[in-house]
């Protein structure tokens, strides 16, 4: 295929991954599932026994469920081995940090690397977030540097956004899509900015929630707007399932606020590991519950925001979160951080459960979107 078609692929069949947390140990999976020699690299003993065992409970789940043979199990586990030694990875043909998402931790950890990867090595950030250009002009390997943005879990979600950085050199982006391929994965190639593409548009489709919620939705209202979309789940219930306190920290670190989680979070309710976030949840449940006192807490919040309560339609819902998702969409366009629209919808139907039936927030938005809504009348000028 004529990606870049002029520039020849490296070789690649080691790969080290840095952090062998929940993420870490999903892509080393990813790539021991894909055939990969795997090193998982972590700090102390400790924490690296904790990913391998991670590693080793997710796969013997598998064979208990019959999804993998113990003997296919035993083959990928025996392709992962671990080390708390950076210099043991200067033998890697790929490197992929995984750690905390704070870049002076991701800068230090470049720069080790730099002195201990061999010429040529592929260094890959898996950042969701942070800007790939920094990360790569901290060291004077730039060229050998780009994003690699698995979903979570790495080791079952298909899509992978490569993140071209402004120096990533064409044959290092050729050779990513050609162990994206190897790994069974739906590789996206787009371009630096905060968020990326996924994530930006994740933003600005969840913009809204807040207002909704205080202006009379209620959490499992939303949800059931999306699901009636054809949303797997809504967004109030993928937020409990993340953790609320990821977008706590995000905002607290950029210097911003969304009172309303950032009050859930105060209080303790960070979502579903806390038993408790928009929803509640029972012990041995699996299903979460609407909780009054969420109920109690929004309405509070509204009147002493001076808000007047309203029933809010789910059509209204659908438009006020998929609108600015949209239109942050067009934007990623014009400045060419995504090559097409089609590539967008990619990664909303891969990454982020988009109703396939609609092929994509941009296929349905130049599509159906506007069919479905009433046409002005014609006024005619005499």
């Amino acid at each position: 295929s004529g990606e870049s078609a002029s520039a020849e692929p490296r070789a690649v069949q080691s790969v080290a991954i840095i952090g062998a947390g929940t993420m870490g140990s999903g892509i080393a999976m990813a790539f021991a599932n894909g055939g990969f020699d795997v090193l998982v690299r972590e700090t102390d003993d400790a924490s690296l026994q904790r990913g391998l065992d991670r590693i080793a409970d997710t796969y013997a789940r598998s064979v208990k469920r019959g999804s993998i043979t113990q003997a296919e199990a035993d083959r990928r586990s025996g392709r992962i081995s671990g080390t708390t030694e950076m210099t043991a990875l200067s033998d890697a043909d790929l490197i992929i940090e995984a750690a905390f998402e704070d870049m002076a931790v991701k800068k230090s950890i470049f720069a080790e690397l730099e002195d201990v990867a061999k010429p040529g090595a592929i260094l890959a950030t898996n950042t969701s977030y942070l800007d790939v250009n920094e990360i790569a002009r901290s060291t004077g390997r730039s060229g050998d540097i780009l994003g690699l943005h698995f979903f979570s879990p790495a080791n079952v979600m298909r899509l992978l956004e490569i993140v071209r950085g402004a120096d990533t050199s064409p044959e290092v982006i050729t050779t990513a899509l050609k162990v994206a391929r190897r790994l069974g994965k739906q590789p996206v190639v787009v371009g630096v900015c905060h968020g990326f593409v996924g994530n930006r548009m994740l933003q600005a489709r969840n913009g809204q929630l807040s207002q909704l919620l205080l202006e009379g939705a209620s959490p499992a209202g939303i949800d059931a707007a999306f699901r009636a979309f054809g949303w797997p789940m809504g967004p109030c219930r993928m937020q409990d399932l993340a953790g609320l306190d990821i977008g706590w920290r995000t905002r607290k670190a950029l210097g911003k606020s969304d009172p309303l989680p950032d009050r859930l979070c105060e209080m303790g309710r960070i979502g579903q590991k806390a038993g408790k976030g928009w929803y509640a949840y029972e012990t041995g449940a699996r299903d979460p519950s609407e909780d009054p006192d969420v109920a109690t807490l929004i309405e509070t919040m509204a009147s002493e925001l001076g808000v007047t309560r309203r029933t809010i339609e789910p059509a209204e819902i659908i438009e006020r979160t998929h609108g600015p998702m949209i239109e942050e969409g067009r934007r990623i366009l014009e400045e060419g951080i995504a090559d097409r629209a089609s590539d967008i919808d990619v990664v909303w139907v891969h990454g982020y459960g988009f109703p396939r039936d609609f092929g994509g927030p941009m296929y349905w938005d130049d599509h159906l979107r506007r069919k479905a809504q009433p046409a002005k009348k014609e006024t005619q000028n005499g």
